[in-house]
């Protein structure tokens, strides 16, 4: 029985290194089809950047070129947008104290007429 048992046991290890292997295969092409995908990306983001580009400059598009240029857009839209959040909060501000003033006005006008 202590036999059987121990074929059992190691007929599921099989059955389960088996399973380990077919999913390591699976990542290993879902890996590779990123890879594909990644270097297409990248060839076609250097043939849009070169194709304005070299008409204008007469130099090449180089990859360290495409990355200066993605991290300058990049720090670029960060400070829009923390320009845009202080403009925000500049706006919100300005509202609250138009409606201030307007209550200021409002009581100004009922007292006005109060006193009419």
């Amino acid at each position: 029985q202590a036999e059987e048992e121990l074929q059992e046991a190691c007929a599921r290890q099989a059955l389960q290194l088996q399973e380990m292997g077919r999913r390591e295969s699976l990542l290993r092409a879902d890996v590779g089809r990123a890879r594909e995908q990644l270097e297409s990306f990248k060839s076609q983001v250097l043939r849009a950047c070169s194709s304005g580009v070299v008409g204008a400059a007469g130099t090449a598009v180089t990859e360290q070129w495409v990355l200066e240029k993605v991290k300058q857009i990049s720090e670029e839209s960060q400070q829009s947008h923390q320009r845009e959040k202080c403009l925000q909060e500049e706006l919100d501000s300005l509202l609250s104290k138009e409606k201030k003033v307007s209550k200021s006005v409002e009581m100004f006008n009922k007292s006005l007429q109060e006193l009419q």
